[in-house]
């Protein structure tokens, strides 16, 4: 169980970094007016992959660790509910295909930053950035 875990924690950097890009992407996408091109379409795709990856993963864990040991407690309910509102938050982009360059831009920079706002959020119930900290020793 715990090389779910480890690939959890790692994969959630990946999604951090490709979430970073592409909010940086689709900044400066909507003040330059830049038009809906690969590099946003191919970030898109990579932030829903990863966080489809992540959810996964997640679900694994829950689902093998409750059984195997810890159970189903409160708090990780919360987290799966949270972060599953933020994985359908990550794939709303490819709801905008058909409208002007634009208006698909300034769409998915919204719907990406609620889908890491939930994320932030759904850390909150596993301790949130001070386990993190924590567990590495820097706090």
């Amino acid at each position: 169980m715990s090389i779910l875990l480890t690939i959890h924690s790692i994969n959630r950097w990946l999604v951090t970094l490709v979430a970073l890009a592409l909010l940086i992407r689709l900044i400066i996408g909507l003040i330059r007016k830049l038009p809906f091109d690969r590099s946003a379409s191919a970030l898109t795709g990579a932030f829903g992959g990863l966080i489809d990856l992540q959810m996964l993963l997640g679900v694994l864990f829950f689902v093998l660790d409750g059984f195997a040991k810890t159970g189903f407690p409160p708090y990780r309910w919360e987290h799966a509910g949270i972060m599953v509102m933020a994985v359908i938050a990550a794939h709303m982009p490819a709801r905008f295909k058909n409208i002007e360059a634009a208006a698909r831009t300034r769409n998915a920079l919204i719907a990406v930053s609620v889908s890491l706002l939930l994320i932030f959020i759904g850390i909150v119930p596993l301790g949130g950035w001070m386990r993190w900290w924590h567990i590495t020793g820097l706090f």
